[in-house]
């Protein structure tokens, strides 16, 4: 599987609205409505690069009060556990 994590700016009158239509997208696992830079972010999980563009291109994009994007692919994932076994020496 791959990870894209997808910045959104949207239109500031419609981000609950924008949110849930960007969650109800196949491949979109979900977003988050944040401060800062952007307004919402979406975890896409998909099989290919080929799903990532229509994902993004194809449907963010272009889900009323989208303004832009920008996508980041994941390469690795870490978690807690992961970190943690990292530094763990074993009993």
């Amino acid at each position: 599987m791959i990870t894209a994590i997808v910045l959104i700016s949207a239109e500031p009158d419609r981000i609950p609205e924008t949110a849930q239509e960007l969650a109800d997208i196949k491949g979109v696992t979900e977003v988050y409505s944040c401060a800062g830079d952007v307004d919402l972010i979406a975890k896409v999980r998909v099989r290919d690069h080929e799903e990532i563009a229509d994902v993004v291109t194809g449907h963010i994009n272009k889900t009323p009060g989208v303004l832009r994007t920008a996508t980041h692919i994941a390469f690795k994932s870490y978690s807690r556990a992961d970190v943690e076994a990292g530094f763990s020496i074993g009993e």
